[in-house]
């Protein structure tokens, strides 16, 4: 089974609200040609949890990061 990072680990590990995180998130998922990795992972009404070390993650970093 693959290693998961929710988004509740991944704020803490950026120390950011997870709030702001989810906004961010959201608008990144609206913009599929910017983010496909994300936008193909994201399930409504799902948790924001990703594969470790998966592109979908990345992107959420960067966004996160930024």
């Amino acid at each position: 089974m693959p290693d998961i990072i929710t988004l509740k680990a991944l704020c803490e590990e950026l120390k950011i609200d997870p709030r702001e995180a989810r906004e961010k998130l959201r608008a990144a998922v609206s913009d599929p040609k910017a983010n496909p990795e994300l936008a193909k992972t994201r399930k409504p009404r799902a948790p924001w949890q990703w594969v470790k070390g998966s592109k979908a993650e990345s992107e959420a970093r960067r966004i996160l990061s930024t």
